[in-house]
C-alpha cells in the first residue's frame, strides 16, 4: 500500500468497503486509529557559516558520515539559497516570511540609527510573524531549541516566548565554543538563556557536544507521552572563533598543505561527481585569494593549520549529530523523524589574511585570546580561516558571506526521513529559505497560518511547500515567471527561473549589476546582460518592485558593515559615560565661568 494511497484518503474508504462486505478489519489492526500514520518528528539542524562544499555529500574531503547517511536516506538540493548573513536567514527559516518584512533586514549590530527608526529595521523578529515552532506547539508538538538564536534578547523576543517549550539559547551573533565568553568586545559576556532565564554554561562545555546533549535531554524528557517533537539545533559551528577538540583537528594534519587553489579545484571536481554542479561549469578565481606559492613556509604551515581546525570543527559537529541519530534509533523514533540540515549563509571570509600579523595579534589579545600554533583551536585560542581558504569552502562559487554572489547565498540543504521519490538523489530546482517553514508544516499535516493568528494580524508565509518536489510530484515549485528578491546593505539579488541578477558592492564587488544563468553557470562567470537585454531590464524592474514592497532602505553615504558595527559598539558602550560627563560639564560650567570672571577681575584691578 503506497504512501500516496494512504495520504489521498482512499485508504479509509477501502476500510469502509471491506467492513460492509463482511470482512473484519481486526486482522489488519485493532481499530482505525492504529492505522493512522503517526505525525512525524522533526530535527532541524542549522550550521553557521558553512560553505557550499564543506560537507562530504557536496564534495568535501571532510569526514561527515552522519550527513552522508542522511543524504543517502533523503535528498540533497543543489540550488537552494538563503540570506547572505545569519539573523535574516534565521528569520526566514523560522517564519516563512521575507526577512525585510519580518523585521530582520540585517543583524542588529550592523544597523544604522537612521535605519532603526523604521519598524521593519529593528534587527529582531517582529510581532507581525509567527514561528513554525509556535504553530507546531499549538498543534500538539513538543518544541525545543538548543543553540544560537540571534533574533532578539529582550524577554518578549526570546525563543521561550516565540513557540519553544524548552530552550537553551545563545542570544548573540556568536561566542566562544569552550567557555562562556564573548568572541567580540561588542558583548560584555556570552548571553546564554535557558527557558527564558540567564544560564551558566557547564565547566566541560564544548558547543557541539553541549547542544546535542541538551537536545537529547529535551527529547527524552517527553518521549513517553506519545506526542511528536520539533527540535531546532542551530550549531555554532563553524562561526568564528573556529575551535575544535584536538582529536578532530588531528584528522586533518597535512591535508591542506597544498593550499587553497588546489583545494578549491579538488572540491569543484568532486561537486561535479556528486551532481551538485554541471560537468561543463566554469569557476573563477576570487580577487581576494592570495598566491599560495608566494607565501613563506611558516606562513603556509599556519594557514594549513587554520583550515585543519575548521575541518575538525565540521567533523565534530557531524559526530555529535550522529550521537543524536543513534539515540533516536535506540528509542525507536528515528524512522518517524524528518531531518533537515542546512546553513544560515555561505562561508565566512572575515578572518585576517595573516593570522600572525601584529595588528591581528593585538586584536586577539585585547579580548584575552592567543593564537599559538600548537594550541590553535583549543580553549583560549582565537582562530578563523582566511578569505583565501573561504574561497575553497565556497567552491566552485564566487564570493562568500555578506555578499550576494552564489558563494554567499547557495548552501547545502539535506532533507531526510520524508517520503522521497528517489533516496540519495539530487534536486536541481531552485529553493529559498522561506520554503523550509511551510514544508515542515506540510509534512506535519498542519495548515500554515493565514493573515491572523492568536487573535492578531500577521503576515502569512510566502514560502513554497517543497513536499511535491521531494516526493517527485513536480520538478519545480517556482515557475519561470516567479521572482525572489534579496538585499543586504546594498548587495542585492533577484532570482527568476534559471536566472539571477546580482550586485555586489566594494570591497569585493564593483557595484555593477550582472545577469547569470545560475543553473548552467553556478560560478557566475559568464555575464549575459548584454545578450539578454530584455530579460535583464525586466528583472531589474522586478527588483525595484521588490525593494518598494519590502521596505528596503537606501544606504547612508559611506556605509561600511564593520564600520557601523564599531560605531554602534562605541555608542552603546560609552554613551552612558558621555551623558554623565556632559551633565557634569553643564553643572560645573557656571562655576568655571564665574571663577574665570573673578580671576580676570582680580588680574585687571590695580595693585
Amino acid at each position: 500500500m503506497s504512501a500516496k494511497f494512504i495520504e489521498s484518503g482512499r485508504f479509509a474508504l477501502a476500510l469502509f468497503v471491506v467492513g460492509v462486505a463482511g470482512f473484519s478489519p481486526l486482522g489488519m489492526a485493532s481499530n482505525l486509529s492504529d492505522l493512522t500514520p503517526k505525525r512525524p518528528n522533526f530535527v532541524f539542524i542549522l550550521a553557521d557559516d558553512l560553505g557550499f562544499t564543506d560537507i562530504a555529500p557536496y564534495g568535501s574531503e571532510v569526514h561527515t558520515p552522519t550527513l552522508t547517511e542522511l543524504s543517502q536516506r533523503g535528498v540533497r538540493f543543489a540550488n537552494y539559497h538563503t540570506a547572505a548573513n545569519c539573523a535574516p536567514a534565521r528569520a526566514m527559516l523560522l517564519t516563512g516570511v521575507n526577512n525585510h518584512l519580518a523585521g530582520v533586514p540585517n543583524i542588529p549590530e550592523m544597523l544604522t540609527p537612521e535605519q532603526r527608526e523604521r519598524e521593519n529595521y529593528q534587527g529582531v523578529l517582529g510581532s507581525n510573524v509567527v514561528t513554525v515552532a509556535t504553530v507546531l506547539e499549538d498543534a500538539g508538538y513538543h518544541t525545543y531549541i538548543a543553540g544560537k538564536w540571534h533574533l532578539g534578547s529582550t524577554p518578549e523576543k526570546r525563543p521561550s516566548r516565540r513557540g519553544f517549550e524548552r530552550t537553551v539559547a545563545l542570544m548573540d551573533s556568536g561566542a566562544d565554543n569552550w567557555e562562556q565568553r564573548p568572541y567580540l568586545p561588542i558583548y560584555e559576556t556570552a548571553n546564554w538563556f535557558a527557558d527564558g532565564e540567564r544560564f551558566e554554561l557547564p565547566d566541560d562545555f564544548y558547543s557541539s557536544r553541549f547542544l546535542i546533549d541538551k537536545t537529547i535531554e529535551f527529547v527524552g524528557s517527553n518521549l513517553q507521552d506519545g506526542k511528536p517533537f520539533f527540535a531546532y539545533v542551530p550549531f555554532q559551528a563553524v562561526h568564528i572563533p573556529v575551535q575544535a577538540p584536538q582529536a578532530f583537528i588531528d584528522h586533518y594534519e597535512g591535508v591542506y598543505v597544498e593550499g587553497w587553489d588546489v583545494l578549491r579545484e579538488r572540491r569543484f571536481q568532486r561537486a561535479i561527481e556528486q551532481g551538485m554542479v554541471p560537468a561543463d561549469a566554469r569557476m573563477a578565481r576570487m580577487t581576494s585569494t592570495l598566491d599560495w606559492d608566494l607565501l613563506k613556509p611558516e606562513r603556509k604551515r599556519v594557514e594549513a593549520k587554520r583550515m585543519a581546525v575548521y575541518a575538525g570543527m565540521i567533523e565534530a559537529m557531524d559526530f555529535h549529530i550522529g550521537r543524536l541519530v543513534e539515540y533516536l534509533k535506540s528509542q525507536g523514533v528515528y524512522e518517524n523523524t524528518v531531518f533537515i540540515f542546512t546553513s544560515d549563509n555561505g562561508a565566512e571570509a572575515s578572518g585576517p589574511d595573516d593570522l600572525n600579523s601584529f595588528l591581528n595579534q593585538r586584536i586577539a589579545a585585547s579580548v584575552g585570546y592567543h593564537q599559538d600554533y600548537d594550541r590553535l583551536g583549543l580553549k583560549g585560542s582565537y582562530n578563523s580561516i582566511s578569505p583565501s581558504f573561504a574561497s575553497a569552502a565556497a567552491s566552485p562559487l564566487s564570493f562568500y558571506k555578506f555578499y550576494t554572489g552564489e558563494g554567499g547565498m547557495r548552501v547545502p540543504l539535506v532533507i531526510a526521513g520524508a517520503p522521497v521519490a528517489e533516496p540519495g538523489s539530487v534536486i536541481p530546482a531552485f529553493a529559498w529559505a522561506t520554503d523550509i517553514a511551510p514544508t515542515i508544516l506540510s509534512l506535519a499535516g498542519v495548515a500554515p497560518p493565514g493573515s491572523r493568528y492568536g487573535g492578531r494580524p500577521i503576515l502569512p508565509m510566502s514560502g513554497r511547500d517543497l513536499v511535491p518536489l521531494i516526493s517527485g510530484t513536480v520538478h519545480r515549485v517556482y515557475g519561470q515567471g516567479d521572482v525572489v528578491g534579496y538585499e543586504l546593505t546594498g548587495h542585492a539579488a533577484l532570482f527568476q527561473g534559471d536566472y539571477k541578477i546580482v550586485r555586489n558592492l566594494p570591497p569585493q564587488g564593483d557595484g555593477e549589476w550582472y545577469l547569470y544563468n545560475i543553473v548552467a553557470d553556478p560560478g557566475e562567470v559568464i555575464d549575459l546582460k548584454d545578450q539578454n537585454v530584455e530579460r535583464f531590464q525586466r528583472m531589474q524592474s522586478a527588483y525595484d518592485r521588490f525593494s518598494r514592497e519590502n521596505g528596503v532602505l537606501p544606504l547612508p553615504a559611506g556605509y561600511s558593515q564593520l564600520g557601523q558595527m564599531a560605531s554602534n559598539y562605541l555608542s552603546e558602550r560609552f554613551r552612558p559615560g558621555l551623558v554623565i560627563a556632559l551633565l557634569t560639564v553643564l553643572l560645573l560650567l557656571p562655576f568655571f565661568v564665574a571663577y574665570r570672571l573673578r580671576n580676570r577681575e582680580r588680574l585687571s584691578s590695580p595693585r
